[in-house]
């Protein structure tokens, strides 16, 4: 996973992936889970053929805007969270997810409203995320 609070250090990283693939040079692990996010998203890809004009550019929400980075950062977050199983259980969900949706990437996608709103909880009382409640909330994606 990357971190940082650097803006324009963290889109780099998404960039080098990019260009590295065009270049078809050898493509270090984190490289090659980033590329296969931006794939997953080709109405992105023009933000990777036109970087100068996106790397530092503002996504304002009350403009209804997106911002792609933490869009596909979140699909990055969830494959961590799927490697390593933590929270634990959650493997076991995703792929019960998986089954009900039929879709790996919409499973995501469903799974991003929960890890977003836990992560918006945890910084905005000063906390680790809640774990949880993550998993709960993801649980009742079963259920719907």
């Amino acid at each position: 996973m990357i971190f940082g609070n650097d803006r324009d250090h963290l889109r780099k990283i998404w960039f080098d992936a990019w260009n590295l693939s065009l270049e078809t040079k050898p493509l270090i692990p984190l490289h090659q889970e980033l590329l296969s996010i931006i794939n997953l998203h080709p109405e992105y890809h023009v933000i990777f053929e036109k970087q100068d004009e996106y790397l530092g550019k503002e996504y304002l929400p009350e403009f209804g805007e997106t911002n792609p980075f933490l869009h596909m950062s979140m699909h990055q977050g969830i494959h961590e969270q799927l490697s390593s199983n933590r929270p634990s259980g959650i493997r076991e969900v995703y792929e019960d997810l998986c089954q009900k949706m039929n879709d790996p990437h919409e499973v995501e996608h469903a799974m991003m409203e929960g890890f977003a709103e836990t992560l918006w909880q945890a910084q905005r009382t000063g906390t680790m995320p809640d774990e949880s409640f993550y998993l709960k909330r993801i649980k009742q994606l079963l259920h719907v």
